[in-house]
């Protein structure tokens, strides 16, 4: 069942994130594209966890651990830019 299951998780959220980076580039405004971003790390996230699945290596959970912390990192600073101009006080 899992061998079904994980090729079609990954071809979904590979088809996610390819829509996440149409509106990365098209967005109508700056808040989209942040939003895009956001929700782009998490797509990244969600397919080194299935691709860990995959191949039975816990090592790609690290990997994505990082991946999000750096996103939520990269996210607040640039919400920041965009709000007051300048990311530190």
């Amino acid at each position: 069942m899992l061998n079904i299951a994980l090729p079609i998780a990954f071809i979904m959220i590979s088809i996610a994130l390819v829509l996440n980076l149409y509106r990365l580039v098209m967005g109508p405004n700056t808040l989209d594209r942040v939003l895009a971003l956001d929700t782009s790390y998490i797509n990244a996230v969600a397919l080194l966890i299935i691709f860990s699945f995959y191949l039975a290596n816990p090592l790609y959970f690290e990997v994505a651990l990082l991946i999000a912390l750096m996103g939520f990192v990269g996210t607040v600073a640039l919400s920041k830019y965009l709000l007051r101009g300048n990311i530190i006080e």
